[in-house]
Formats: structure tokens, C-alpha cells, sequence
């Protein structure tokens, strides 16, 4: 007998009282991919809303030069913000950080 339990943003499927959980080696590449594009086009749009520039933006995350953050916004050498980088923009755009990350 499988019995499903039901969470927000969990499933899990219980045979003989063992959790099965998905294996992230099924989710496709261009996914991650995509998920990181996304993020850097929300962090453009917030940065462009606030009225700065990228080098304003570097600068007050402590960088000498746009490097991070022109090549975060369009995913460059698949150069990406990680969860640091989007809380310290968060708290300088003064948005909340869930405006970075996209909602799927």
C-alpha cells in the first residue's frame, strides 16, 4: 500500500514507511539554467526601479569592478548570484528577496 503524504511544497510517497523522494539527477539542466536567467533579470529590474547602476550595485556588495554583477544579470559564462549575493541585494534595493527569485 502507497500512502501519499501532502505538504505545501512536499510530496512524498510512503511504501512500507519509507519516504521515496525525487532524485534531482532527473531535473534537466536548461531548468537550473533557466531558474538562474530568471533571477538575474529580477535583480536588473529591481536595480533599474531603484535607479542604479551596475556599478552602484557591485560597489555597495563590496566588488571593485561590474564584473559580478553584469555577468549575473544575463547568466554569462553561466556566472549566477548565490543566496548571500541576493540577501545583500535585497537589503540594498530595499526589496524583499523573494522579488529576486522566481516564483516556480
Amino acid at each position: 500500500m502507497i500512502e501519499t503524504l501532502y505538504h505545501p511544497t512536499v510530496h512524498l510517497n510512503l511504501k512500507q514507511g519509507v519516504a521515496s523522494l525525487k532524485n534531482a539527477d532527473e531535473l534537466p539542466s536548461e531548468t537550473i539554467d533557466n531558474f538562474y536567467k530568471q533571477i538575474g533579470i529580477n535583480v536588473k529590474k529591481q536595480r533599474e526601479l531603484k535607479g542604479y547602476t551596475q556599478l552602484e550595485l557591485a560597489q555597495a556588495l563590496g566588488h571593485k569592478s561590474v564584473g559580478l554583477v553584469s555577468q549575473a544579470e544575463i547568466f554569462l559564462k553561466r556566472q549566477h548570484f548565490n543566496l548571500e549575493h541576493l540577501y545583500k541585494i535585497a537589503y540594498i534595493l530595499e526589496c524583499k528577496i523573494s522579488d529576486l527569485i522566481p516564483d516556480d
